[in-house]
């Protein structure tokens, strides 16, 4: 095979008919406001733990779209629950719900599909 210096990169589509989406159902379910979520990254622009750490919620957001509960696993826990994202939200989404809501599913739901 020739290599000509260069690779094609992954396409960013979603393909939903292979990603788990029991963890984004659970959340619309119990904060329905999530839904309304336009990623403005507010919520990331004032962030504690993202001051400090490279938490950003509007990431986490794209992450639990994709299904990538792993990665998630490893970032929910660095959110302080300051709060101030709610503040900021200009939806006016819970997302101190959110994120609780991310913990419990993690913990409670069957994301092996």
């Amino acid at each position: 095979m020739n290599s000509f210096g260069f690779t094609t990169t992954q396409s960013r589509l979603i393909d939903y008919e292979k990603v788990n989406m029991k963890l984004i159902h659970y959340i619309i379910e119990n904060e329905p406001s999530f839904r309304t979520c336009i990623s403005c990254g507010a919520c990331t622009a004032t962030c504690s733990a993202g001051n400090i750490t490279r938490f950003n919620i509007r990431r986490l957001y794209i992450q639990i779209r994709l299904g990538e509960y792993e990665i998630i696993k490893q970032e929910i826990d660095k959110c302080m629950l300051c709060g101030k994202c709610m503040l900021v939200c200009p939806r006016g989404i819970n997302t101190r719900n959110v994120i609780m809501l991310i913990k419990k599913g993690l913990a409670t739901l069957d994301l092996t599909d």
